[in-house]
């Protein structure tokens, strides 16, 4: 494969551009790792003890250090979460470059993650994510309930770049693995957290550990992790932004021999939150008689006024999975991972965050999988490696209406939709590495995938009797009557079904000068499956004859989407230097993105003469991502103030030239706003990646002495990310300029870290920022500019609803300052 000479210009920067790191890294996890490194890794561990670089890593689905892993992966210990007060998974995209990790808009626990402008926000049925999440190695395959907690954890990683070869579809930005600890050997241990902080917040933290026998461990852990909320839903009196989850994990480990070990776990998780309403950024549009009530926009960000509270908000999640390993022989090991997981979700989302029914929506999420996955690891000589098998069976459905306003006294309208999506999915895999010498080394890899996905979705119009605000489609607690039209209620009855397939290979040269430099190149592909837009609807197809109703094949092309690949090139640079009080770690790389898929909503749509939204997925185009991430930790001094203390800096930088250079879209107005015939143009220069800045900066300083017996940590961090879209189009006063958050933390533990009192303060300075929302106004298609489109087919500047009457603009925000005390006991 021939690489342009602008790409082998950029990658070819990567040792100049490692001059000028300043990123975090993480701490070494001590012990947790030893029994399973491979003795390559052994050796080097030892030889590298004075080193903050030897960790031990998973990311290539065998024992590495992190040091010498071709791939571009920030780790974070246990240990370091703690110090830094770091709640849930959210809490990583400080200081990780180029990556956006956060709540979805209207949820508590759904997870919108993007990495090197790659990801996916909308959590409905159909639509996969672009970043992979593995809790132990198992994938979660829908982001319900995915935001996870932080506890029980010994280290999560996060890879950057496509991971297609080794963790498959849907890795196309990259992966997160969550890993759990594994039960201490020496005896039975038992240890308790609680936060006890401002917004009431109240956590509390139990686990404990048994050797029944000396192969036989048992564990357990229980979560309850809560607070009052930072606002108040001001229809309902309900707390806003509130937390009330419990959480259990536990654990079974056997080792009858010291090369055969097994593992079953198990995890549960109980969400009742109150429902998350968003803020709105526009007063009250409606001008009807009925629905104008004077509602300018709240004081407080965190506060709102939507009365949707049907469904209950609840949200439970669970799996099982067994592992084990098995020594074949003293360079042979044979894995199994099978796991089970299940989610079931209610959520009312009141878009336009009024006490009217105006673009009210309650949902119904229910997800179930099954996967088995089985390697070969090999480590022989000069050759380490994996090879091996997945199949994955999922089933995500989601139930939800649309409620708009009517001004019949007593009758609500509602657009009904169910969607059920299946999948289907095997993959055979394989990734080896050759040392030609202690220097020099070559990764091959590839992954052959063939995925099946298959789709119902039914779509009916219905009025609903009473009082709208009590009752809605039959799961929702009424019975709604067919709305009357002479095409009928039902506008979408569609079933279909695809086959795609995909080899996504992988191919790094690895150059090690000495033990403490590592140099690399790579090539890697990333696959993300097609599906169906499970929102969409089949009356909204466009037709090939405006006078004959659109043929089946229309109708598949308009529900359904395409694949999406990348093909990502990277140079990087590791090394520990300065008698090892100096590590970084930097890389350059450049994305190219084809059949970009684009999940959307369109208002101003009518279909069997009720006016709703219709989803539009599309596959727009073309993008490119180059960027440069550095990541650096420097003992800078030790024996400053007292003797045994030290002064570590820390930061990380990510730069991302992101952009699209293709996007094709049907549009109905001109630059100047003015009515056309639908005409299809490229929007490339007028769209950029949503959920994606430009720069991403974090900087550290901690300082630890010893002190009462024990050790003091002081630690503070300032992150900043630069102005992001929420969306392809421009959503004036939704976006987010660039903002910084400043979080600090004082921990003292005793000797051997038996107790541990902390005081944690997050957003200190309180800023308010935006993580999510929704826009249902008419805008410029080219500019995003708020228009009122005007009878005449020309436009005016304002605001101006797309469905509904009262004006959606609602923005969802991150938290606000926290302060929390912590106290820990290890036994």
């Amino acid at each position: 494969m021939r690489v342009p000479t602008v790409r082998a210009a950029l990658l070819g920067t990567a040792a100049v551009a490692a001059l000028f790191t300043t990123p975090a890294n993480a701490q070494p996890s001590p012990g947790a790792a030893d029994a399973q490194t491979p003795n390559n890794a052994k050796t080097q561990t030892q030889a590298a003890t004075a080193s903050d670089q030897a960790i031990v890593v998973t990311a290539r689905r065998r024992n590495e250090l992190l040091l010498n892993v071709p791939i571009a992966v920030t780790a974070y210990s246990g240990e370091q979460l703690d110090r830094r007060g770091a709640l849930d998974l959210a809490d990583l995209a400080k200081t990780t470059p180029d990556v956006t990790l956060k709540a979805s808009r209207g949820t508590n626990s759904t997870l919108t993650a993007f990495i090197r402008g790659v990801g996916q926000q909308d959590p409905v049925a159909g639509f996969e994510q672009g970043v992979g999440l593995y809790l132990d190695d198992v994938y979660l395959n829908r982001p319900q309930a995915s935001l996870l907690d932080i506890y029980d954890v010994e280290r999560i990683e996060v890879l950057r770049g496509p991971q297609g070869t080794l963790y498959g579809r849907n890795t196309i930005g990259g992966a997160i693995k969550y890993v759990t600890k594994r039960i201490p050997t020496d005896g039975p241990h038992f240890s308790a957290r609680t936060n006890v902080g401002t917004h009431g917040q109240f956590d509390a933290i139990i686990s404990g550990s048994e050797p029944l026998t000396s192969a036989l461990r048992v564990s357990a852990a229980v979560a309850r992790l809560s607070n009052t909320g930072f606002g108040k839903n001001l229809t309902t009196g309900q707390s806003n932004y509130n937390k009330a989850v419990w959480g259990t994990r536990g654990t079974i480990e056997f080792q009858p021999a010291p090369d055969i070990f097994f593992r079953l776990s198990g995890d549960y998780t109980w969400d009742n939150s109150n429902p998350r309403g968003g803020h709105r950024l526009i007063a009250n549009l409606c001008t009807t008689p009925a629905c104008n009530g004077a509602f300018p926009v709240l004081g407080n960000v965190f506060d709102t006024q939507g009365s949707l509270n049907d469904p209950v908000q609840h949200v439970e999640s669970g799996g099982i999975a067994l592992s084990g390993e098995i020594g074949l022989n003293d360079w042979l090991k044979f894995r199994t991972i099978t796991a089970f997981r299940k989610d079931h979700s209610t959520t009312p989302i009141d878009f336009d965050a009024l006490p009217y029914v105006d673009l009210d929506v309650p949902a119904i999420y229910r997800n179930r999988q099954f996967s088995q996955e089985l390697q070969l690891v090999v480590d022989k000589g000069p050759l380490q490696g994996v090879g091996g098998f997945y199949y994955l069976n999922a089933s995500a459905s989601d139930v939800f209406d649309v409620r708009l306003y009517t001004s019949a006294p007593g009758l609500g309208l509602t657009a009904a939709t169910r969607g059920l999506v299946k999948t289907n999915t095997w993959a055979g895999f394989a990734d080896f590495t050759y040392n030609f010498t202690d220097q020099l080394s070559l990764s091959l890899g590839g992954r052959y995938t063939w995925d099946r996905r298959s789709a119902n979705v039914f779509r009916q119009n219905l009025i609903l009797g009473g009082s709208p605000e009590l009752g809605g489609s039959p799961p929702f607690n009424q019975t709604g009557t067919p709305f009357p039209t002479p095409a009928g209620s039902v506008t979408s009855n569609f079933t279909g079904r695809r086959v795609d397939t995909a080899f996504t290979p992988k191919a790094s040269l690895t150059w090690k000068p000495n033990k403490d430099h590592t140099i690399y190149v790579s090539y890697s592909r990333g696959f993300k499956g097609g599906g169906f837009d499970p929102r969409g609807q089949t009356t909204a197809t466009p037709r090939t004859n405006p006078t004959t109703p659109p043929t089946a094949q229309d109708i598949f092309n308009f529900m359904t989407f395409k694949p999406e690949t990348v093909d990502s090139y990277e140079a990087g640079w590791k090394a520990s230097v300065l008698d090892h009080r100096l590590q970084f770690a930097a890389a350059v790389f450049d994305a190219e993105y084809k059949n970009v898929q684009v999940p959307g909503s369109a208002g101003g749509f009518t279909a069997g003469g009720v006016p709703t939204f219709v989803g539009i997925t599309t596959n727009a185009g073309g993008a490119r991502f180059r960027g440069v991430e550095l990541e650096s930790n420097l003992r800078a001094g030790e024996n400053i103030a007292t003797p045994g203390d030290r002064f570590t800096l820390s930061g990380s930088l990510g730069y991302l030239d992101a952009k699209y250079t293709k996007f094709l879209s049907v549009v109905t107005r001109d630059i100047n706003g003015n009515a056309i015939a639908a005409t299809t143009v490229d929007l490339a220069k007028y769209r950029h990646i949503q959920n994606t800045p430009k720069w991403t900066l974090s900087g550290t300083a901690d300082y630890d002495t010893p002190m009462g017996g024990g050790r003091l940590d002081l630690n503070t961090t300032v992150s900043y990310r630069s102005a992001s879209q929420q969306f392809e189009l421009a959503s004036p006063m939704l976006d987010q300029p660039g903002f910084a958050l400043w979080d600090a933390n004082l921990v003292w533990r005793s000797a051997g870290n038996r107790y541990e009192f902390a005081l944690h303060g997050k957003n200190l300075a309180n800023q308010k920022y935006i993580i999510g929302g929704y826009n249902f106004l008419a805008q410029n298609p080219y500019t995003g500019q708020y228009i009122i489109p005007l009878a005449n087919g020309t436009s005016i500047p304002g605001l101006s609803p797309t469905l509904g009457k009262t004006g959606v603009l609602t923005g969802y925000y991150g938290n606000p300052r926290q302060i929390f005390l912590s106290a820990a006991v290890n036994f």
